[in-house]
């Protein structure tokens, strides 16, 4: 017999009743029944319950231990009566009557609970992990990551992609997030940097006559805490593809993706084909990029029935500037002065005026307007309005004015505050989009200048000749994005391959040609060559878990993750070193300057 088991606390079935078995494992919990011992033992695999009863040769043994002990028993498997049988464990219709028992490793008082996983304080979560990481909801949230990253590998591999591992140690480059640098010890006082994605290794890979290439790429990112993203690093399904367009990497990785949230979606529908929306008309219709589309409500323009009527808020806003739209929210079943109250104040807590609203009941036979915008621009325009948002009595509409560009941000927030008030988002589906057509550059207002956009090194819509004979704040990119139920999972784009085209590109960012070779050497110096067109993507593997598992918050799908101040607290990192390590690598510690 093996030393510590012959079955996993999983294995255990009706059919094993009368056989000797052997299990090791952690106590899950004991429970004393007036002199017979239950004791819950779980391994990685599952839970069996063992009995012990006075008779048994290790009962005394049975009574010390306590939680989280590590045990090895043998004993000979039981069925269960009727009434105690267990429907929510595979093992639940039998139990191990205990006849030696060896404790294996026992347990400290513990810091946090195992069983039953009540909230705890997450500093004391995350410096015990390790315990953390026993209970079952996190336990059964990392295993489903791997499976998921095993699925995502092998369709890409179905897909033609192969693996290729990109350098972790590589240049510092001076674009997007702060670099983690890493001092070298044989060349003093320079710098290697983790890389914050693979983007040119990559891209090189292409001009090295490789067509398809994946992996599942460790990301790092000085940057601030953000609550969509680990502080630290992060890991991304990252791929490229040679002589392709736009259309042929959304068609390859549509498929591979959907077939992912379809294998763990646990029987919600997935999104069949995911919709294009061009960026503008995202903005337009729901007032972001990352549209939950699971969120019915749809945001139209409105300003015609504004124009020169006797709301002289928004008729004055729209005759003041060419620019300036009236933006409808509509929210079905809305419709009554309290709801409009609470959405009303809930503007003025985002810093806003307040929020105009109409909301509609019936009246007689008639349907009819009601609330202080209804008031002012009378009844035919109120009517227009509800015939073009197709409202009923008891619907609601929200409005927004202005300039679209200050205004959009927070016309989103009020759909998405009305849609889930309502309890209108559909939150038991997966819906899937690309978003597409991303601008190229946009004004940085604080600098007065342009800047790139999204990603410098995608391939602008119409190439040099936009890039010479356009305004730069209207060329479009040939960039995308792939959103799931209001979380961006994925982002790519065409590059751009041809050197001229690229210089150009950063010239009218303010680089030239002389920063981008010395900045982007290794790729501006390939394109020489001979450089496919090319194009990819990379899709967030922690956010897509995220999602598939119902989880709240990264942290809980990730096995040791750092908290909200970029500290590990497990290890106890970042963390002080040596003055005989820091004189091997020239560098010596400089305090902080003072506030």
């Amino acid at each position: 017999m093996h030393r510590y088991r012959t079955h996993t606390c999983r294995d255990l079935r009706k059919s094993d009743v009368g056989n000797t078995a052997r299990l090791s494992g952690w106590v899950h919990r004991v429970r004393d029944h007036g002199g017979l011992l239950f004791i819950d033992l779980r391994d990685h695999y599952g839970v069996t319950q063992i009995v012990a009863d006075p008779d048994s040769p290790c009962f005394k043994l049975a009574e010390s231990v306590r939680g989280e002990w590590v045990i090895r028993v043998d004993g000979e498997v039981k069925a269960r009566s009727t009434e105690t049988v267990n429907p929510n464990l595979p093992t639940g219709e039998i139990e191990v009557f205990a006849r030696e028992l060896e404790v294996l490793s026992a347990a400290a008082e513990l810091p946090l609970p195992v069983f039953g996983e009540p909230d705890y304080p997450e500093d004391i979560r995350l410096r015990y992990r390790f315990l953390d990481l026993r209970r079952d909801t996190l336990h059964a949230n990392i295993v489903r990551r791997t499976k998921i990253i095993s699925d995502m590998r092998m369709r890409m591999a179905d897909a033609g992609f192969n693996e290729f591992a990109t350098p972790i140690l590589t240049a510092s480059s001076p674009e997007g997030a702060r670099d983690f640098l890493v001092p070298s010890r044989l060349h003093a006082g320079k710098f290697y940097a983790l890389p914050q994605a693979p983007q040119i290794y990559k891209q090189l890979i292409m001009v090295s006559g490789f067509d398809r290439y994946f992996q599942i790429a460790p990301c790092f990112r000085d940057e601030d805490p953000r609550a969509d993203r680990l502080p630290g690093e992060f890991y991304q399904l990252d791929l490229e593809m040679s002589f392709v367009e736009q259309d042929d990497v959304l068609s390859a990785m549509e498929p591979v993706m959907r077939g992912v949230f379809e294998q763990f979606a646990d029987g919600k529908p997935v999104t069949p084909n995911f919709r294009r929306i061009p960026f503008d008309e995202a903005i337009r219709t729901y007032g972001t990029d990352k549209p939950d589309l699971r969120n019915p409500i749809e945001m139209q323009d409105v300003s015609e029935h504004f124009r020169g009527s006797g709301f002289k808020v928004f008729a004055n806003i729209l005759e003041g500037n060419p620019a300036a739209q009236v933006w409808a929210i509509p929210a079905k079943t809305g419709g009554s002065r309290a709801f409009c109250d609470r959405m009303n104040s809930w503007a003025q807590g985002e810093g806003q005026p307040g929020l105009g609203y109409i909301f509609w009941r019936e009246e007689g036979e008639a349907i009819a307007g009601a609330g202080p915008v209804a008031k002012n621009i009378g009844e035919e325009r109120t009517e227009s309005i509800r015939q073009q948002l197709g409202l009923s009595a008891g619907d609601a509409c929200f409005f927004a004015a202005g300039d679209p560009k200050k205004f959009a941000t927070f016309a989103g927030a009020a759909r998405t505050r009305a849609g889930e008030e309502l309890d209108l988002v559909d939150r038991d589906r997966f819906e899937l989009c690309w978003i597409v057509d991303f601008p190229f550059y946009e004004w940085d207002e604080e600098e007065k200048r342009v800047e790139f956009s999204h990603n410098p090194f995608s391939m602008p819509q119409g190439g040099l000749e936009a890039l010479e004979n356009q305004d730069p704040l209207t060329i479009k990119a040939y960039q995308y994005d792939l959103v799931c139920n209001g979380y961006e999972i994925a982002s790519g784009g065409i590059r751009n391959h041809l050197p001229e085209t690229m210089v150009k590109a950063f010239e009218i960012a303010g680089m030239g040609r002389d920063v981008v070779e010395e900045r982007f050497g290794g790729l501006y110096r390939a394109f020489q060559y001979g450089a496919p067109p090319h194009g990819g993507m990379a899709a967030g593997v922690d956010r897509v878990v995220m999602l598939l598992v119902g989880a709240q918050n990264l942290r809980e799908v990730t096995m040791f993750p750092m908290n909200q101040q970029a500290q590990d607290l497990l290890m106890g990192a970042p963390g002080d070193v040596t003055p005989a390590q820091l004189r091997d690598l020239s560098l010596r510690a400089v305090p902080p300057k003072a506030d």
